[in-house]
């Protein structure tokens, strides 16, 4: 991922907290068919020690479970808020109107080499740590237990778990942090208060140094 000292993000309870965040990610493989990309939705595990591991899970009969047994290497891209940044916003564009537009972004690639199982066991724990991360907040939260057991069996039998043990994890963080501080101030305030207010973006600038 190209990325310029200014928007590199390394700390990795940020690259996690990114990710548990944003957790659609899109999975991309290379296999004997060529390129091959899924949005797919992960969960995240750090032990105090060892590689930070994904898991996720997928439709049995998707090619790309095939490509993954296979051994294929594997990238995962997960994106947060974004938001295009006007040049109007600038002190610039009215001292001397050279500007030009951008586009604010986060974004976090993960990289490594995948497992497959199709443990019962194993695929009803990602599926049940999913759910709660996902309906936690909820003044009723969903469970997998509340649906009948044999149903969660019959849709187990159907899907096939993905393990990508971390090897590379990178964060880009554009948000403005190549402008001036009066521009930064004045894009935080346009994301706030603009046609296309973007208030997650507008704090992620407004943190930005």
């Amino acid at each position: 991922m190209y990325c310029p000292a200014a928007f590199r993000e390394d700390r990795p309870e940020v690259l996690h907290a990114a990710i548990r965040a944003y957790p659609l990610a899109t999975l991309v493989t290379h296999g004997a068919a060529g390129l091959t990309a899924n949005l797919i939705p992960f969960t995240l595990v750090a032990p105090p020690s060892g590689p930070v591991l994904l898991r996720a899970h997928m439709a049995r009969t998707n090619l790309q479970v095939e490509e993954l047994r296979a051994g294929a290497d594997a990238l995962v891209i997960f994106q947060g808020p974004q938001a295009y940044v006007t040049p109007a916003w600038y002190p610039a564009k009215r001292e001397h109107g050279k500007v030009v537009p951008t586009w604010n972004y986060i974004a976090v690639q993960a990289r490594g080499r995948a497992s497959v199982t199709d443990d019962a066991a194993w695929l009803r724990a990602q599926i049940d740590q999913l759910t709660d991360e996902q309906e936690r907040g909820r003044a009723v939260p969903w469970a997998v237990d509340d649906a009948p057991a044999g149903f969660i069996a019959g849709q187990l039998r159907g899907i096939s778990g993905i393990e990508i043990p971390v090897e590379r994890l990178e964060g880009k963080w554009k948000a403005s942090q190549n402008q001036p501080q009066a521009a930064r101030s004045a894009v935080a305030e346009g994301l706030r208060e603009g046609e296309t207010p973007s208030a997650s973006m507008a704090d992620i600038v407004a943190a930005a140094t």
